[in-house]
């Protein structure tokens, strides 16, 4: 069962306003008896303003009704068509000021020895813009002289796993194999 949004908010309001039992109030919220208790003793939360989980579409008035009548039953959330908000796993990442200047190193390394690599999956997998890309590979980034390739795990840019996805989704999309040893020479 899914949590209301706001458990603690929604735990406020239920306590002030229906005669639901603590043990009813806990599992609808997921928190514990005794802390539904300690709100209605106004110990605990009293800044916390209570939130309607009729107004918000999470109970109905009538489920809130039957569970008063019967104190063993147990709420059920009203199923929403309104989508559960996901976290984004894609896009631009917090890079720490300390590494900021490693990046250019990362690219000239990614470049080096990864050239199957798109600029675009160099942005994703070290948080870059296009335009430094291209100016370390055409040489003609600010700080060019000062450029050493150096592996982006090894600097902490990204993951070992993140590096090894991206190199085999670009040998797929170039048709080839995944990079294997060479061959032991044969006389």
């Amino acid at each position: 069962m899914a949590l209301p949004l706001m458990p603690k908010a929604t735990a406020v309001w239920l306590v002030d306003n229906t005669a639901l039992t603590f043990r009813q109030i806990a599992e609808f919220c997921g928190m514990h008896e005794l802390e539904i208790q300690a709100i209605a003793d106004g110990n605990v939360q009293s800044s916390i303003v209570g939130q309607d989980p009729i107004v918000a579409g999470q109970l109905t008035r009538e489920e809130i009704v039957r569970c008063e009548a019967d104190p063993a039953a147990r709420l059920k959330a009203r199923i929403t068509d309104i989508p559960t908000p996901q976290s984004r796993a894609k896009g631009a990442r917090y890079t720490p000021v300390s590494k900021r200047q490693d990046r250019p190193d990362a690219i000239a390394w990614l470049i080096k020895h990864h050239p199957e690599l798109s600029e675009a999956q160099i942005v994703a997998l070290i948080g870059t813009t296009k335009s430094t890309i291209a100016a370390v590979r055409d040489k003609t980034h600010w700080n060019a002289a000062n450029i050493k390739a150096r592996n982006p795990v090894t600097l902490g840019l990204c993951t070992e796993a993140d590096l090894e996805k991206a190199v085999v989704i670009a040998h797929g999309r170039s048709g080839g194999s995944a990079p294997v040893a060479p061959a032991e020479p044969t006389e």
